[in-house]
């Protein structure tokens, strides 16, 4: 499954933010891969903390192999060393055995977080156990698929953010500033954002790393 968005929210982004709507025409359109089931999208970000996509995709298929449906009542069934054996760090695999069971248990209602609102939501998601303000906003749009999400705390969204508007820092103020121009679509805007920074438009530059060569010239 893929993050859907079309013609809609580009348009809209492009006659909002002319910098923004030039990166759009470059880059085309963005292909993301999506995740509908929220148990497992968390379950995906707790495992792929600090490690790479590909180590994450292996040990996930693990899972799968392993236990056959990753389901709540499958992980809270298992013991500790049973996920660790997969490749899972003894933290993470505490994390995701606390969540399978307060899920098991009706503690945390998966229903409810998808139907409440984003602020709502990413107060919740927050509150489990090794899921962060970051880690939740990414749950949000790649797994809810909520259309209006631009993550302060995200560098690379920083960096692209940065290039695209030539300025050497992105403060909370000046991000509020562009996150409300560009809302309802941040989610796309996001995305961009992302292509930018990891070098999708080449002579786009950062400010931050050409001031910082200047210095050492």
């Amino acid at each position: 499954m893929v993050l859907e968005y079309g013609e809609k929210e580009t348009e809209y982004l492009k006659s909002k933010d002319k910098r923004l709507g030039e990166i759009i025409g470059r880059v085309g359109h963005i292909t993301r891969q999506a995740d509908d089931n929220l148990f497992s999208s968390v379950i995906h970000h707790i495992i792929g903390q600090q490690i790479s996509t590909k180590a994450q995709a292996t040990i996930w298929q693990r899972m799968k192999d392993s236990f056959g449906v990753v389901s709540p009542l499958s992980i809270a069934d298992a013991d500790i060393n049973t996920l660790q054996s997969l490749g899972i760090t003894f933290r993470k695999a505490g994390y995701i055995k606390d969540f399978s069971e307060k899920v098991v248990k009706g503690e945390f209602c998966l229903d409810a977080v998808e139907k409440m609102a984003d602020q709502e939501a990413i107060k919740a998601l927050s509150g489990l156990k090794g899921i962060g303000t970051w880690t939740a906003e990414m749950i949000l749009l790649f797994c809810l698929k909520r259309p209006d999400i631009l993550s302060y705390s995200d560098l690379a969204i920083q960096r692209g953010m940065r290039m695209v508007y030539r300025h050497k820092e992105i403060d909370k103020k000046l991000f509020e500033k562009y996150r409300k121009r560009l809302s309802p679509y941040c989610s796309v805007a996001s995305l961009y954002f992302w292509a930018v920074a990891g070098g999708a438009v080449p002579e786009v530059k950062d400010p931050a790393q050409e001031a910082n060569k200047n210095i050492y010239k």
